[in-house]
Parts: structure tokens; sequence; C-alpha cells
């Protein structure tokens, strides 16, 4: 049986599954009936989420608290994914944030908080995923990153460049896994209705109506291309479409373009 085909029975891991894209991922894992490991940093929402899913669902759910931009949260999650007793066939890291001011006005301790939860936490995680995973032969890893890192941004210049380094670190990853029964999707989303841009205290009233995705829908679509073995997921037709033009336009188009926004 192909990585593609082969069904995963065992925990799904969720980090940053309190809001948002992690929420879905946590809702529709346990709607399949699969049980929970759900990561983020504060504990009393955790509680809360994982209330809701055992009564609605019948599934199992543990609760990590962890901040997965210190080395401490990254090592207890990592240790989880280790397990061998109760074994995670799944890992979504999920979790991140966002600055959306240009490089510079942010203190440099913000932009570092930045790589070391968007790219750090998603190194530590997928390589104890990958130990755990290909001595079992099975298993599944996505790594939520974003179109954002298939264009130049001058604002969120830190954040662009972070995705761009989960995509290409997830498709390289997926040429060591062929053949092991582990596959590994980049799941890269437009603009999408969740907390994450409040959070940011991004001002997007600027963005079209058009530009925006649900939540459900990207995570639907990211899992459906994820077990189908697509390394790199682009969810809606719209953001193919943008990012076909992207890579056949002159990059001094793009940042061109890029800058008028």
């Amino acid at each position: 049986m192909t990585a593609s085909a082969q069904p995963l029975h065992g925990y799904a891991l969720v980090t940053g599954a309190t809001a948002g894209l992690g929420a879905s991922f946590a809702r529709q894992f346990a709607a399949e009936g699969r049980d929970l490991v759900l990561v983020a940093r504060t504990a009393q929402r955790l509680e809360s989420m994982a209330a809701d899913l055992r009564d609605r669902f019948s599934v199992q759910v543990e609760v990590l608290p962890a901040d997965l931009s210190t080395p401490e949260g990254c090592a207890a999650v990592a240790a989880r994914v280790a397990e061998t007793e109760r074994p995670v066939d799944t890992l979504v890291n999920n979790a991140g944030i966002g600055l959306y001011r240009s490089f510079g006005e942010a203190p440099l301790a913000d932009e570092q908080r930045l790589l070391d939860l968007n790219v750090g936490s998603v190194l530590t995680l997928t390589h104890a995923a990958v130990g755990a995973m290909t001595a079992r032969g099975r298993g599944e890893i996505i790594n939520v990153s974003s179109v954002a890192g298939f264009v130049p941004r001058g604002a969120s210049a830190t954040y662009a460049a972070g995705k761009a380094w989960v995509t290409s670190f997830s498709e390289g990853i997926s040429l060591l896994l062929s053949g092991t029964g582990v596959r590994i999707t980049a799941i890269c989303p437009g603009f999408t209705h969740t907390e994450f841009h409040a959070r940011a205290k991004a001002d997007m009233s600027g963005t079209p109506s058009w530009m925006w995705l649900d939540a459900d829908r990207v995570v639907a679509e990211g899992l459906a291309d994820a077990r189908a073995g697509v390394v790199i997921s682009v969810p809606s037709k719209r953001y193919k479409a943008l990012l076909m033009l992207v890579r056949v336009l002159p990059r001094s188009v793009v940042r061109w373009v890029v800058s008028r926004r």
C-alpha cells in the first residue's frame, strides 16, 4: 500500500490548535474518529476545546500546553511526537505568528521569536516525526505554509521568508520519505478568515473580498491533497491561478506589483 493510500489510526497532533486553521484541523480529525493531541500556549482554551471535542465526537483528546517559540516547549512536544506506546501518526505544524510591520520597525526580539516559532518548531517537530514515523513505516506530516512564501514582502519580510523555508523544507524532506510509508505536505493557503491577522494587529480592510478563504475549506482541500500524496498544496483555484502567474512573470515584475499594494 502506498504512502498516499495508507489509512492512519494513531493520534493526530495539532499545534496552534485552539483557533483558526488549527481548530479546523482538530474538528475535522475528530469528526473522522481520530484521537487527538492538542498543543497551544493557553491551557484554559485547550481544556475547553478538548471537552467540546470529546463531547461531540467521543474521541480521546490530550492537551499539551507549550510555547513552541521556546526550546523547552519544542522539546516537550517533540517528546510526545516520538512516543511509541501512543503513536502520533499525523503531525500538523500549524502554530505561527505574523508581525505585519516593515523590517526594522519591530524589535529584533520579535523577529527572532517569529522565526523560532514559524521555522524552528517546524524543524524540531518534523525531525522527531520523521524518526518515529519511518521506524513504524507509516505517518503523515502536514506543515502549514503560505502563498506569502512565493512572493517578496517588504512588510512581513521575515514571515514570508520563513514560509518559503517551510515549503522548500517540506519538498526536500518528501524526497527522503519516498517509499517509507510516510508522507509530507506543505499547505499554502492565501488570506484566510481566522484570528491570525487580528492577533498580528494587521489592517486588512484593503484586502479584496475575493481573496479571502474559508478555514474549513482550506483544511478540507489540504487534507485531501495530503492523502493523495500532493507535496505542495495550494487550496482554491484562485490562488493556484495567481501562483501560476507569479511563476511565469520576471521577478522584477513581481517585486513591482507587490510594492504597489
